[in-house]
């Protein structure tokens, strides 16, 4: 039995792929570091040091998009790429864990 198909990607510019794709890597940096979350300093220590690099990228991608003339972020369609990304579970880690209830 073949893995269900995800859906296909929204047409993106290249400029609009390159900001999805170094979005998601800061994004998943950034979970590795959230001191609300288990895990070991060293880890976290190892996320933040490449968490310069993946932000001046995630930067740069920003800068192409605004040379190009791509003024605006086209929302809906940017978070249906982060959706087909498996975004919402990359981010969800970022966010602080919710208390069980007591």
């Amino acid at each position: 039995m073949l893995p269900p198909e995800h859906p296909p990607l929204p047409a993106l510019t290249r400029a609009e792929a390159e900001l999805i794709d170094r979005y998601l890597e800061v994004v998943d940096l950034l979970g590795r570091i959230n001191p609300a979350r288990d895990g070991d300093t060293y880890g976290g220590l190892r996320a933040a040091q490449a968490l310069v690099g993946k932000a001046s990228a995630l930067r740069d991608a920003l800068a192409l998009m605004h040379r190009r003339g791509e003024t605006e972020v086209h929302a809906s369609t940017l978070a249906r790429a982060l959706r087909v990304l498996d975004g919402e579970r990359r981010t969800a880690r970022i966010a602080i864990p919710r208390h069980p209830a007591d």
